[in-house]
């Protein structure tokens, strides 16, 4: 299993600061698929657009289907996510 560093909130500079705020959950917990692009806070922002809009954009599969296929991947793949 790969092991990608990341930094932690509390010594997040401003921008990356920002970042985790603005993608923590209600608990204020950041995803792991998000924090490891702490190192490069740009990638943050761009991985998040790109799954919102996969997931839900405009598409003739419903967000279900689309959920269902990250699933069937993530198992495929041998991934925990």
């Amino acid at each position: 299993m790969a092991h990608i560093p990341y930094i932690p909130r509390a010594a997040a500079a401003p921008e990356l600061a920002a970042l985790y705020a603005r993608y923590a959950d209600a608990g204020g917990k950041v995803d792991n698929i998000l924090r490891i692009h702490s190192l490069d806070p740009p990638s943050m922002e761009h991985h998040y657009r790109l799954y919102r809009h996969l997931m839900a954009g405009p598409s003739p599969l419903s967000r279900m289907q689309r959920e269902m296929i990250a699933v069937v991947v993530s198992a495929e793949n041998d991934c925990f996510y």
